[in-house]
């Protein structure tokens, strides 16, 4: 059975060398791992996600994270959810198969190698997700990786 190729570690988006959240990419989505605060009630955290925007904080207090996103998202499509003191959120990508080189415009970039390595695993698993009796778990590419958005007539809707 063909393995999926999922996200191989989680990126640590950092601010004044704090951890602010973790991060991950599928062809899809890009996930968000926040570590909540201890003894605040659940009721109490909300996550607003537009369509170039999102918002997360805890109600009465100013916004934990208040930011533009790098791409587009769809909205009806994306969400968050709470969970052993993580907030999960889910951001489904407008343009599927877009390498996003952080969630955040503008803050917290991939440096180039990581953005190339990320991109290959992408492209990678468009390959499983349109050959699904072939593994491509062990593949590698070896030079630069093409756009898998863009490669060969670009990524199959049907």
């Amino acid at each position: 059975m063909a393995e999926k190729l999922a996200p191989e570690k989680r990126h640590s988006f950092l601010h004044n060398g704090e951890k602010v959240f973790e991060w991950d990419q599928t062809l899809d989505e890009v996930n968000i791992y926040i570590n909540l605060p201890p003894n605040v009630s659940s009721k109490q955290f909300y996550c607003k996600i537009q369509s170039k925007h999102v918002e997360v904080g805890i109600k009465g207090n100013p916004p934990y994270l208040n930011h533009d996103l790098f791409s587009p998202v769809k909205t009806d499509s994306s969400f968050w959810t709470l969970e052993d003191g993580i907030m999960h959120i889910t951001l489904q990508k407008r343009d599927k198969g877009q390498t996003w080189s952080s969630p955040i415009l503008g803050q917290g970039q991939l440096d180039p190698y990581a953005t190339d390595l990320e991109q290959k695993r992408l492209m990678l698993q468009r390959f499983q997700e349109e050959n699904p009796g072939f593994d491509f778990s062990q593949a590698q590419f070896t030079g630069s990786c093409p756009d898998p958005r863009t490669f060969m007539g670009g990524i199959r809707t049907d």
